[in-house]
């Protein structure tokens, strides 16, 4: 893992080191085993190295190949790593050893840009073929390394992260009103759906599932990953079999992503996707004769589960019989006491160089990263893709199509499994799923949500913000009834709702120098997952069904069948902001009556929202409307303070 950097002049005049050293330099506040640059005559290439995998221990970084007059810098582990072995023909003896930047130049070597489709992991990097002239690049499928550039087709410049390409001569800090805009009118956690944009005007960045190339001063951006293209479903002869090649999918991809010299974490929760990642993690870890060390957030002392029955604000009961049952783990129980979404807003900015919408989580998120850290932890695993992958089977959905479909000997037989799997009487649920498959709810006009609407009205007419987001399928009102299905696709067609999470881990891991990985977001998992036969994900009454079943024995019933409650985390947020509301209501009617922020914001609908909640902290405001923009408008405040 590293965070790269480099400036290439287009014009081919020479590079002043000074520059590059000054790129580099904005680097300096992060942790590193090693700090090597490349420089010659109109390029200059850095590397700023935190030793993870094995390989990379001592690596030289940037590589330069003096045959081919190649020098690459990554910020990459690539899982994949003996497919590519045996398609490179690479020799035995040099395969234990060889970094990952090696491989990804060799594969560059044998098919040039389309080297991308080849790779399986976490990647961004950039490569300089001095002889051709051509600078090339990639971002992985999900954008999980970040990688922004600067050109003014006199020269090009990038890094992992956008505060030092600001260092450069003439590269402005002016803020891009298009993007504010789209922050501020899209309601859910995504920023803006024009990836390639960035807060800033002069900033870009590199799409996930996207290369670049630059040769004679012209781009060229390249999706290389597109999924649905091709909608091959697997057939196998049994569910055992479906069930077997799922353990080995998953297996492979968890075991490729305990690749560390250092210690292995994990986020562990209550529920199906970090457990199954912690089973099958112990299990490999085991084998080398270490412990996987798990990292569980539980609510903050005194605070009184507010939330619906169905769900669990405290899973550490669920944790503790997962730990129990698995075994070859040392467990930690996390409630970061004295933290709250509001004392975490600075440090958050700080590391993430934007402002930011998902505010529940992110004291104990950061929390997890510092424990991670000063336990040695190279490599933290996660579950965040679960739901779109291993854990994929909306049950409702699923039985309301058999029912459209007038397969009713399936549904009929489906409904009795579920009534006896959720000890609710059959009569009581079939109205529910008739009304869903016929869309009886939906013979009024569906309200909509009425999310508060906080961008301002004149930044809304200038960039038409709204019309666009519209044209470009976004519901800003959620007034649109869409099935898990559609929403689904939407997930793996548009990088847009992945990019947030990978922006977020990637920043993160290079402050704390822990490499953030999740094996239900591997390639090939993901892959396998979308190939599934529906009837495998919803089985025997079963929503989830494929993961439950085939986790047999991996881990204990009461979470492998449990369809009775799910966590919900961040529920204590408002609860913990108790002791600093006071201080909380100030600052936000100090923003209020600010006139720089008043050009973003609707501080009417502001104002009436600090109305509503300022007499006192309720532990419900967690995810109230009023509460939840108060924050991101407050994130916002601080943020532009910070960038004037």
């Amino acid at each position: 893992m590293s965070a790269i950097a480099g400036i290439i002049n287009l014009t081919k005049e020479p590079v002043l080191f000074e520059h590059g050293r000054n790129i580099m330099k904005g680097l300096e506040k992060f942790p590193a085993d090693d700090i090597q640059v490349w420089h010659k005559h109109n390029a200059f290439i850095g590397n700023h190295a935190q030793w993870i995998t094995p390989e990379s221990v001592g690596e030289q970084q940037p590589f330069y190949d003096s045959e081919r007059q190649c020098v690459i810098t990554s910020d990459a582990i690539i899982d994949n790593r003996e497919e590519l072995f045996e398609k490179l023909q690479v020799e035995r003896s040099r395969q234990k050893h060889m970094p990952d930047c090696q491989l990804i130049l060799l594969a560059y070597y044998k098919w040039g840009e389309d080297s991308p489709k080849h790779l399986v992991g976490d990647f961004a990097y950039m490569i300089w073929d001095e002889r051709n002239q051509k600078l090339f690049g990639a971002r992985d499928f999900s954008g999980s390394r970040t990688l922004y550039y600067y050109n003014d087709n006199d020269r090009f410049a990038f890094c992992t992260t956008i505060m030092p390409l600001f260092t450069l001569p003439g590269v402005k800090k002016e803020l891009n009103e298009q993007w504010m805009a789209e922050f501020l009118a899209i309601p859910v956690n995504f920023e803006s759906i024009n990836l390639s944009s960035t807060t800033y005007k002069n900033i870009q960045q590199l799409t996930p599932s996207h290369s670049i190339s630059i040769i004679e001063g012209r781009i060229k951006l390249t999706r290389y990953c597109n999924f649905y293209e091709k909608e091959e479903k697997l057939k196998l002869k049994s569910d055992a079999e479906y069930e077997e090649a799922f353990r080995e999918v998953l297996d492979k991809a968890v075991r490729a992503r305990i690749r560390t010299h250092r210690n292995v974490g994990a986020h562990l929760s209550g529920g199906l996707d970090s457990g199954s990642v912690a089973s099958m993690a112990s299990r490999a870890l085991k084998n080398e004769n270490k412990r996987l060390n798990t990292f569980s957030y539980v609510p903050v002392y005194g605070f009184q589960d507010w939330t619906h029955k169905s769900r669990v604000a405290d899973e550490s009961s669920y944790v503790r019989e997962t730990v129990n049952f698995v075994g070859n783990i040392n467990d930690r129980y996390l409630s970061f006491d004295g933290r709250s979404p509001f004392t975490e807003i600075d440090e958050w900015l700080e590391t993430l160089e934007i402002p930011y919408k998902f505010f529940e989580n992110t004291f104990w998120l950061r929390g997890i990263y510092e424990q991670s850290q000063q336990q040695g932890i190279g490599v933290l695993l996660n579950g965040q893709r679960g739901n779109w992958t291993i854990s994929w089977g909306p049950l409702v959905d699923y039985y309301a199509s058999l029912l459209t479909k007038l397969k009713w000997h399936h549904f009929y037989k489906e409904l009795n499994q579920y009534s006896n799997n959720i000890g609710v009487q059959r009569y009581k649920i079939f109205k529910f799923f008739l009304k869903k498959a016929f869309g009886l709810e939906n013979l009024k006009k569906r309200e909509p949500l009425n999310f508060p609407v906080i961008i301002g009205s004149d930044l809304a007419k200038r960039t038409k913000v709204f019309d666009y987001l519209q044209q470009n399928g976004i519901d800003t009102n959620f007034t649109k009834t869409s099935s898990a299905y559609e929403v689904k696709k939407r997930q793996f067609i548009h990088p847009y709702y992945w990019s947030p999470t990978g922006m977020y881990g990637a920043k993160f891991s290079v402050r704390y120098s822990v490499w953030d990985r999740d094996p239900t977001n591997d390639l090939r998992v993901v892959k396998f997952c979308l190939s599934i036969p529906e009837d495998q994900f919803v089985k025997d009454g079963l929503d989830r069904a494929l993961v439950r079943r085939a986790t047999k024995g991996l881990l204990p019933d009461t979470i492998r069948l449990n369809q009775k409650s799910r966590g919900v985390q961040g529920a204590d947020g408002a609860f913990r902001m108790e002791h600093s509301w006071k201080e909380f209501i100030n600052e936000l009617q100090i923003m209020a009556n600010d006139s720089e922020v008043g050009n973003y914001l609707n501080l009417e609908v502001i104002k009436e929202a600090i109305e509503k909640i300022k007499t006192q902290a309720k532990p419900e405001y967690a995810f109230d409307f009023d509460f939840r923009i108060l924050m991101r408008s407050l994130i916002l405040f601080r943020f532009l303070k910070r960038t004037n």
